[in-house]
C-alpha cells in the first residue's frame, strides 16, 4: 500500500535517504543534515529498558467468555452474566532470561492477562505454577539476583540458585515442579496459567470470598525434556513466540478453560495451611475447582515492541468485586510492578493503545510527565471542583480486612499443617515411576554444579525432609556425578 512521501517526524518531505549531505563530494558530513541526525538520534533511543524479570515474551488479543452464574461470589461486572464475552490481552514470558535469551529454557513462564471490563481494566499477573520460590516480597529482589548474572563472573552461577534455595527451604515446592517434567513447556500453548496467588472476591452483599485461579489448556499439556530442550533452543531461540504466532495465523486459536476454587472468608483462619501463602496450593479435595469460562486467543499484535515489549500489567489493577487478599508476595507486587512500568516505560504507560481502557474510558486528574498526550485539554487538575470533574464514587472496589496487633517484622500465622516440604513430598509422589527419575536427574544434574559440598548437602536435604525416597536417591545421584 503506497502511503506517499518518505518524511521527517515533523513530516517535512524527504529528498535522499541513500546519501547524507557533506561537504563537496566525499567531504564530511554536514551537521545541517536534519534528516540524517533525526534519523541516528532516534534509533539510539529504540529501545526501552527491559524488564528486570519476564524480559523475554510474547503476546495476543482475545476473549474471554464467561459460562457460569458467579454473582453469588462477585458483584464484578465482567463476570456478571452467562456468555458474556470481554476483549482481553495475554502475554507469556520465561522469568530469568534477558530479552535476548531463548524460550526454551527451564524457567516458569509468566502468565500476564489484561481484561478490558467496562468497569475499568483488570489485570491477573500469574505463572504456569500454582506456587513460587518464596512466600515474603522482601526476599524476591535477593531470589532473583541468584536467578540473574553474578556480578563477579557475569555468568549465572549454580552456587548462588543453590546456596538461596537451600538456605530458603519455603522454595523445594516451586523447586519440585521446576525440575519436573512441566519444567520446560513445549510452548506457551501447552501450558496451564494460574493466578498463584489468592485474591478476594466480594458480592453485592458485601460477602467475602478468597478464589484463586486456574487456566487449564485446552490443546493438552506438552512438555520438553532437558535434550530436547538444548536442542531447540540452539536450533530456534524464538520457539515459543513462533509457535503461538504462527498458531494464530493458521486460525487455530489456542483456548483455555478456566476455572476458580473459592474458599468462605470465614474458614481461613481454621484452614489447615495458610490459605495465603504463596508456596502453597489449596487440594483440590478441599476446594474443588469450579469452571467459570474459557479463554481464546484469536488476533496476533501487528507490533512487537508497541504492543508486547510496552505492554504494562500491575497486580494492583482490580476492578469492584476483586481485590487484594494479606499474601505478602502479593502485598509487595501491588507496588512493584506499577513503579517499574513507570520507570521503565514511562509515568504516562497506561495512556499507550495496547494498555488503556477499551470498554471505558479512563478519567483522572494526573497530568503531565514523559509521553503526556493533552487528553484533558484544559479540564481542572484537582478534586473536588465544581466544574463538573470526575469525582469519588464512596464505594470500595473490595472488603475491608479486619486488623489488631502491633506493628512489626511478623512471620505469617501458623496454620496446623503450615511447612516448607509436606506439598513437595505430595507433588513427587503423585508423579509416575519415570517421572520421578526424570526429576532426579534433572536436579542431580543442577546440583553437581556447585562448587562446594555444604550447598550441595543441604540443597539434598531439603528434599530428603520433603520425601526420604526422593531424597536418597538425589543424593546417590548427585554423588555420582560429583565423582564421576
Amino acid at each position: 500500500m503506497t502511503q506517499g512521501p518518505l518524511t521527517t517526524e515533523a513530516g517535512a518531505p524527504v529528498a535522499d535517504n541513500q546519501n547524507s549531505e557533506t561537504a563537496g563530494a566525499g567531504g564530511p558530513v554536514l551537521l545541517q543534515d536534519q534528516s540524517l541526525l533525526e534519523k541516528l538520534a532516534h534509533f539510539n533511543r529504540e529501545r526501552i529498558p527491559e524488564r528486570v524479570v519476564h524480559a523475554r515474551g510474547a503476546g495476543a488479543y482475545g476473549t474471554f467468555t464467561l459460562t457460569r452464574d458467579v454473582s453469588r461470589w462477585t458483584r464484578a461486572a465482567f463476570l456478571s452474566e452467562v456468555g458474556k464475552q470481554t476483549e482481553a490481552f495475554l502475554r507469556f514470558s520465561t522469568v530469568a532470561g534477558s530479552l535476548g535469551a531463548p524460550d526454551a529454557v527451564r524457567d516458569p513462564r509468566g502468565f500476564a492477562l489484561k481484561f478490558y471490563t467496562e468497569e475499568g481494566n483488570y489485570d491477573l499477573v500469574g505463572n504456569n505454577t500454582p506456587v513460587f520460590f518464596v512466600k515474603d516480597a522482601v526476599k524476591f529482589p535477593d531470589f532473583i539476583h541468584t536467578q540473574k548474572r553474578d556480578p563477579y563472573t557475569g555468568s549465572q552461577e549454580a552456587d548462588n540458585v543453590w546456596d538461596f534455595w537451600g538456605l530458603s527451604p519455603e522454595s523445594t515446592h516451586q523447586v519440585t515442579w521446576l525440575f519436573g517434567d512441566r519444567g520446560i513447556p513445549a510452548g506457551y500453548r501447552h501450558m496451564n496459567g494460574y493466578g498463584s496467588h489468592t485474591y478476594q472476591w466480594n458480592n453485592e452483599a458485601g460477602e467475602v470470598f478468597w478464589v484463586k485461579y486456574h487456566f487449564k489448556t485446552d490443546q493438552g499439556i506438552e512438555n520438553l525434556t532437558t535434550e530436547e530442550a538444548e536442542a531447540l533452543a540452539g536450533r530456534d531461540p524464538d520457539s515459543h513466540q513462533r509457535d503461538l504466532r504462527e498458531a494464530i495465523e493458521r486460525g487455530e486459536y489456542p483456548s483455555w478453560t478456566v476455572q476458580v476454587q473459592i474458599m468462605p472468608a470465614a474458614e481461613a483462619a481454621g484452614y489447615r495451611f495458610n490459605p495465603f501463602d504463596l508456596t502453597k496450593v489449596w487440594p483440590h479435595g478441599d476446594y474443588p475447582p469450579i469452571e467459570i469460562g474459557r479463554l481464546e486467543l484469536n488476533r496476533n499484535p501487528q507490533n512487537i515492541f508497541a504492543e508486547v515489549e510496552q505492554s504494562v500489567f500491575s497486580p494492583a489493577h482490580f476492578v469492584p468485586g476483586i481485590g487484594p487478599s494479606p499474601d505478602k508476595m502479593l502485598q509487595g507486587r501491588l507496588f512493584a510492578y506499577g513503579d517499574a512500568h513507570r520507570y521503565r516505560v514511562g509515568v504516562n504507560a497506561d495512556h499507550l493503545p495496547v494498555n488503556r481502557p477499551r470498554a471505558t474510558e479512563a478519567h483522572t486528574h494526573s497530568r503531565d510527565g514523559f509521553l503526556y498526550d493533552g487528553r484533558h485539554r484544559g479540564a481542572k487538575n484537582y478534586e473536588p471542583n465544581s466544574f463538573g470533574g470526575p469525582h469519588q464514587t464512596g464505594r470500595p472496589l473490595w472488603q475491608p480486612l479486619p486488623v489488631g496487633g502491633a506493628t512489626g517484622d511478623h512471620d505469617a500465622p501458623r496454620h496446623a499443617e503450615d511447612d516448607d516440604f509436606v506439598q513437595a513430598g505430595d507433588l513427587y509422589r503423585l508423579m509416575p515411576e519415570d517421572a520421578r527419575q526424570r526429576l532426579v536427574d534433572n536436579l542431580a544434574g543442577s546440583i553437581a554444579g556447585v562448587s562446594r559440598e555444604d550447598i550441595a548437602e543441604r540443597a539434598v536435604h531439603n528434599f530428603r525432609r520433603a520425601d526420604g525416597d526422593l531424597g536418597k536417591r538425589l543424593e546417590a545421584a548427585v554423588r555420582a556425578l560429583r565423582e564421576g
